[in-house]
This record gives C-alpha cells, sequence and structure tokens, in this order.
C-alpha cells in the first residue's frame, strides 16, 4: 500500500510538472512581440479562387489541376535558385502552366497561359477577415512587410486592388537578391533589409514549405491555416497555428 501511494504522488507530480507544456498559449501570449511581422501575399491574405476559373478555362476546363500548376510553379522557382538562373515569377508560372498543359495534352499558346495567369494574380480579394486582422495588428504597434516571390511592383498592385496597400510599411520582393522563397537567405535578407535581427522578426504563411523556410533559417513564424494547407511533417514545428488573421491578431495582442 505504501509502495502505491507513493507511486500516485509521483504520478500526480509528473502530470502537473508537464500541464503547463501542453496547454495552448493563452490569448495574447503568444511570447511572440516582433519587431517587424513579414507576411506571405497569395493565399495567405489574398483568395486565389478566383483563379480557378481563368487557369482552368486555359486547361480546357480543368480547374482540378490548379494545384498541380501552383506546385509546378513553385518547383520551378527552386530550380531557378538551384541553377543560379532567375526569371520573375509570372515567367515562371507561365513556364509551369505550358507543362501542365503539355503533360495532360491540353493545346496551349504562352500568350493564352500568361493572360490566365497575370490578369486574374493581379485582382485577386483578399480573404474576408484580412482587412480587419491587419488594420488591428497595425493599430497596436506592429509594422506590418510583405515577402513575397512576386516582383515589388506586382505584388504592390495586388494589395492596391485589395485595399490593403495602406496597411504595409515596406513590400520586399525576392526579386532584390533573385533567389526564390524558401531559400534560407531570402529570410535573413528580409530581416537585414529592415533593420532587425532574425528573433525579432515573424513570419505569417499558409504555406507549410514557407514555413518551413522560415523555422530553418532562424526566424520564428505562424502557420495560418487555410483550408486545404497543411504542414510539412519533416520540418520544425511552427510558434503557433492560426485559423485566420483575425485570430492572428487575437493571439499576438500588443506590442
Amino acid at each position: 500500500m505504501h509502495r502505491l501511494h507513493v507511486l500516485l504522488m509521483l504520478l500526480t507530480f509528473l502530470m502537473t510538472g508537464l500541464q503547463p507544456a501542453l496547454a495552448e498559449p493563452a490569448q495574447g501570449q503568444t511570447g511572440l512581440k516582433p519587431k517587424v511581422i513579414f507576411f506571405d501575399v497569395n493565399e495567405t491574405l489574398l483568395d486565389l479562387e478566383s483563379m480557378r476559373q481563368s487557369v482552368g478555362a486555359a486547361l480546357g476546363g480543368r480547374q482540378d489541376l490548379l494545384p498541380l500548376w501552383f506546385s509546378t510553379m513553385l518547383h520551378h522557382s527552386l530550380v531557378e535558385s538551384a541553377t543560379e538562373q532567375y526569371h520573375d515569377f509570372g515567367t515562371v508560372g507561365t513556364a509551369a502552366l505550358l507543362m501542365v498543359a503539355r503533360n495532360h495534352g491540353i493545346a496551349l499558346g504562352e500568350e493564352q497561359a500568361r493572360s490566365a495567369i497575370v490578369t486574374p494574380l493581379l485582382r485577386l480579394p483578399a480573404h474576408p477577415e484580412v482587412r480587419e486582422g491587419l488594420q488591428a495588428l497595425k493599430n497596436r504597434g506592429y509594422t506590418l512587410v510583405t515577402l513575397t516571390n512576386s516582383t515589388r511592383r506586382g505584388v504592390q498592385t495586388q494589395l492596391e486592388n485589395a485595399g490593403l496597400a495602406d496597411l504595409f510599411a515596406d513590400n520586399l520582393s525576392i526579386e532584390e537578391i533573385r533567389l526564390y522563397k524558401p531559400h534560407l537567405r531570402t529570410y535573413r535578407w528580409a530581416a537585414e533589409r529592415m533593420g532587425a535581427k532574425l528573433e525579432e522578426t515573424l513570419l505569417v504563411a499558409a504555406h507549410g514549405w514557407d514555413i518551413a523556410g522560415a523555422k530553418a533559417a532562424g526566424m520564428p513564424a505562424i502557420f495560418v491555416a487555410r483550408p486545404g494547407q497543411t504542414l510539412y511533417p519533416l520540418a520544425a514545428e511552427p510558434d503557433r497555428t492560426v485559423r485566420d488573421i483575425r485570430e492572428l491578431a487575437e493571439v499576438l495582442g500588443s506590442r
């Protein structure tokens, strides 16, 4: 009986000690108070759903091929970095769409492919909660900056068309260093560009590959769990996962 009592006391002690580690961070208490918050744009802030029609039409009505096109574009942007080449994201995207079309026996010309991507990409709407969430973060003293694989001019046009341009202090494009995310140097360059240490920054993204890159570079990261998006299970865990930008503002609280 005495031995059982000791075992029960030990079990209670261990469980009590584990509770803080298992508990979810309280609202507004993530421990993250970044000097700069970097935001991915496409899918994280802007809704890609409207692109399904244009890309699907270009692919003979195959809207289901949009995810394949996007992953092919990302794949070959990394080929660009690995082989020390650089073509802007729109050009890589056009090439990727042509590849998908050819692999599925769909006739598609280069100009048709480019117009199916570039025009709708520049006019993507923001997810419904984004404006409110970003405004709350800005009101609380956070510096908001975009960090994208798109050209600087392209992302500025996107933000203006989506009604978000006034919320950002700057828009950083990898075209300046010609290395696509998730290359580690892109995150380190972004922090340096904004005069901050990596640990003083934060990446917010809805793509597991982007989170993986930031964490490997030493940058804290929060994953936005948009429908259809998931984390890469072999990479480091994000510092937090949120449903959307409104929840991001809630968990970060005031700076």
